[in-house]
């Protein structure tokens, strides 16, 4: 039988882990008026997220949640987001952070799938989105579209003001709720199932551990972080690039900063405002929305000593430029592992600018050749895969995609392609599947992404392979410009010509100034099909 995750500490030891909610309730002794949240300008200290928190479970409890049973969330980012995610914790159960950015159809696909007991939301928002007419559209037409819930038909708790009909306000869902004896209770098998941003397929939902956030939670002492720290994460909460600092911020006693939205004049001003130390952009749209900013030189960033990225070299050098004065780190990691390997903030700046770091504590990563199996020696190409204490123990109602994802030795079979050094050193090359064949000839996406994304209109790319009928494949790529800046399509398949071998040069080029997005990812797969849809004749 398989040791899973839960079962398996970075000692080779059976350990469980801390549950989120044993993690909160140890940091709100320790610094009880330490701030711990910031979030669209709203602050509570660690005492009052434990009481806040506490407010949730005993109302959650209240509504007939068990152990181990599912409590979805579909809130924006948010304090409430937060004190739902450690309230769910206290009383055993498992939190399912629903992506907001949802329609309603895909949203009903997560809830059928899922199957909580109550989800919790807010008309908060409703001038963008109504989340809680949201819900009650996806779990109309659940039953009807995808497989009904296997469970009873979820409660549905709406906070804020505003009254919907067949759901719990906030005032009914809090009455009484102040009192928190016997909490927190024994930790849940699972801490979260996070559904993963499903750029290929529908999403899926990686099952989680304590043991596996609480290793997560230890790759804080990468950044050295402490209590005195304050944590900038732009990143959706229902996301692992948020929820992942999120753990280790709270373990730490530091404090967590986020906002509802995303603009990066107004992520400047906060972080200023807020002396952030250690920020989380993490994504190139991110952190060039950031860096592209008209008062990015006006903005005073001296408090900033770290901060994190995962892109190629050449982005990440010029990410690094922006903030001479502190540490730019990266890493490799997932949803289903969180962060695999990552530099620490003490590592030269080259290797931190030029690899993807070693293995976290504890976490075995290799490559293997993904047709044989084989174990492959360092320096050679092939499918990363690790193991660990960090890892998720399958998807969630999905046992064919878990054993194409988990095998019986624990080894997490990726699809990402990259080698690794003597020491250990990971470095990422792209997606195995992403690989475009062009005439028998292998071409990475990222490396056709990294060399036009150092010319000095573009402000972000991403290469896709279009069929042809000579070649199989052809490259083709889609930038987004700088603002104020121009680029026709001919300057820039002249600049490509003059730095890549014929055959990765991009055969046709699309300025966008919007992209398909899955969570925070760009959805390769729907610029394809644009290309394909249009019928784009190579150049």
């Amino acid at each position: 039988m398989m040791t899973t995750p839960e079962d398996l500490g970075a000692d080779g030891t059976r350990r469980r882990g801390r549950s989120f909610a044993q993690m909160l309730v140890e940091a709100a002794t320790r610094w009880p008026h330490n701030e711990a949240l910031v979030i669209a300008g709203i602050r509570w200290d660690y005492s009052e997220l434990l009481r806040q928190a506490a407010r949730h479970a005993v109302a959650l409890r209240r509504l007939g949640v068990r152990p181990d049973d599912h409590v979805g969330v579909l809130l924006p980012n948010s304090v409430e987001f937060v004190a739902a995610f450690f309230g769910t914790s206290m009383i055993g159960a498992t939190i399912v952070p629903f992506n907001t950015r949802f329609k309603a159809d895909e949203l009903a696909y997560v809830i059928a799938d899922s199957a909580p007991r109550v989800i919790v939301t807010t008309d908060a928002i409703n001038d963008y989105v109504d989340l809680p007419e949201l819900l009650l559209s996806a779990s109309a037409i659940s039953a009807s579209t995808y497989a009904a819930p296997t469970a009873d038909a979820p409660a549905l708790v709406a906070l804020g003001s505003t009254e919907y009909a067949g759901v719990i306000g906030e005032a009914e869902y809090f009455d009484a709720a102040d009192a928190a004896a016997d909490l927190p209770a024994t930790p849940a098998r699972y801490s979260a199932v996070v559904y993963t941003s499903g750029t290929t397929s529908r999403p899926r939902g990686a099952l989680l551990t304590p043991a596996a956030f609480e290793h997560w939670s230890r790759c804080g002492a990468l950044w050295e972080i402490t209590s005195e720290d304050r944590f900038w994460d732009p990143c959706p909460l229902f996301h692992i690039a948020a929820i992942g600092p999120l753990v280790w911020t709270i373990d730490s006693g530091a404090a967590f900063i986020s906002d509802t939205y995303f603009d990066p004049g107004r992520a400047l001003a906060q972080i200023e405002a807020e002396r952030a130390t250690l920020l989380y952009p993490t994504y190139p749209p991110i952190m060039r929305s950031l860096m592209t900013h008209e008062s990015l030189s006006t903005t005073d960033l001296s408090a900033v000593r770290a901060f994190l990225n995962v892109a190629p070299p050449d982005d990440l050098r010029a990410m690094q430029a922006a903030i001479p004065h502190a540490a730019e780190i990266s890493l490799y990691g997932s949803t289903e592992g969180g962060p695999v390997t990552m530099h620490s903030v003490a590592d030269p700046e080259e290797y931190r600018m030029a690899t993807n770091g070693r293995a976290t504590a504890g976490v075995t990563v290799a490559v293997f050749d993904a047709a044989t199996g084989r174990s492959l020696p360092v320096h050679e190409v092939g499918e990363i895969r690790y193991r660990g204490p960090n890892t998720f123990s399958g998807y969630l109602n999905d046992p064919e995609k878990t054993a194409a994802s988990l095998d019986a030795q624990g080894w997490v079979h990726t699809g990402d392609g990259g080698w690794l050094d003597h020491d250990g050193t990971l470095h990422y090359v792209g997606r195995v599947n992403d690989m475009i064949k062009v005439g028998g000839e292998n071409v990475a996406p990222a490396e056709v992404e990294e060399v036009l994304g150092t010319h000095p209109a573009v402000k972000l790319c991403q290469a896709v392979g279009i069929p042809d009928e000579r070649l199989v494949e052809v490259v083709a790529a889609f930038v987004e410009l700088v603002p104020g800046a121009t680029a026709e399509e001919s300057e820039l398949l002249a600049f490509a010509r003059e730095r890549m071998a014929k055959y990765k040069v991009p055969r046709v080029i699309r300025v966008v100034t919007e992209w398909p997005m899955s969570a925070t990812k760009i959805q390769r797969g729907k610029l394809r099909e644009l290309l394909i849809a249009e019928g784009a004749e190579p150049a």
